[in-house]
């Protein structure tokens, strides 16, 4: 029993010994310092550039309004403009051409809303969760608002009152729609450029900067609390996972990628 003994301590003597030139090796080789690793790993902060849409969009909608005022006060109530209206719109009745620009209104307001999910579902997948919870409610605001317009539209026009008091009544749901949507969308865009101007890190950077720095600190979004439905922190954890799991993957192939350069 005791001869056993030696015959297997220059084994594991031979084992570590390997192993010590192994992180010697790592140790001695070129390292990659703090600044350069941050500098790298940092990802430039990308905006959401659905502003402008959502500002030319209030600008089209205050026009339609003002011009479906015009063509319902001077060409459908026709107060003294019959030959400019005629010569103008032609054969085309005023409520027919209030009509198809609502619907085309309500188009733009449904290309908008893609747009801006689609700009919304890019930023949650950069870490952004808090900001696309926020907003999921209002970024579908302005096409609920539309579409009922146009349903209240739709029922005004086949209700067979008489062409006077349905032109009024249009005035007035477009009026309505105009007074409900415009401040949703004037809304919406001072939150996205508040979001751009602030420049925020992403959701889990913040958490871990504000888990180092307050010990005494909340239980922060990723976790369960006290109050939270139990879909919630199933839909939020299934967001960040995906995330850190896109942000591992690039992480790992800058790391290649420095590795190679030194």
């Amino acid at each position: 029993m005791d001869s056993k003994g030696p015959l297997y301590a220059p084994a594991g003597t031979s084992v570590d010994v390997t192993r010590s030139l192994d992180e010697d090796s790592l140790v001695d080789g070129p390292l990659i310092s703090a600044d350069t690793l941050n500098s790298v790993i940092r990802r430039e902060f990308q905006t959401v550039p659905t502003t402008c849409h959502a500002a030319l969009l209030s600008l089209l909608h205050v026009v339609y309004v003002v011009l479906s005022l015009c063509v319902a006060v001077l060409c459908v109530l026709k107060f003294g403009q019959e030959e400019a209206c005629a010569s103008v719109l032609g054969p085309v009745r005023g409520e027919s051409i209030i009509v198809f620009g609502k619907v085309f209104l309500w188009a733009l307001v449904a290309l908008f809303t893609a747009c801006v999910q689609h700009h919304h579902s890019q930023a949650r997948n950069r870490g952004y969760l808090r900001f696309y919870k926020q907003m999921q409610g209002l970024k579908q605001l302005p096409l609920t608002i539309h579409s009922a317009g146009n349903v209240l539209l739709l029922v005004v026009v086949a209700s067979g009152l008489p062409e006077t008091v349905r032109t009024y009544i249009l005035i007035g749901v477009l009026g309505l729609e105009l007074l409900v949507g415009l401040p949703c969308l004037l809304h919406y865009t001072v939150k996205v450029m508040r979001f751009n101007t602030d420049r925020s890190a992403p959701d889990v950077s913040q958490e871990e900067h504000s888990y180092t720095h307050s010990v005494t600190s909340l239980p922060t979004e990723t976790g369960f609390r006290e109050g939270s439905s139990l879909e919630d922190v199933v839909e939020k954890q299934a967001d960040l996972i995906e995330y850190l799991k896109q942000h591992n993957s690039l992480l790992s192939k800058r790391l290649l990628n420095l590795t190679a350069q030194h």
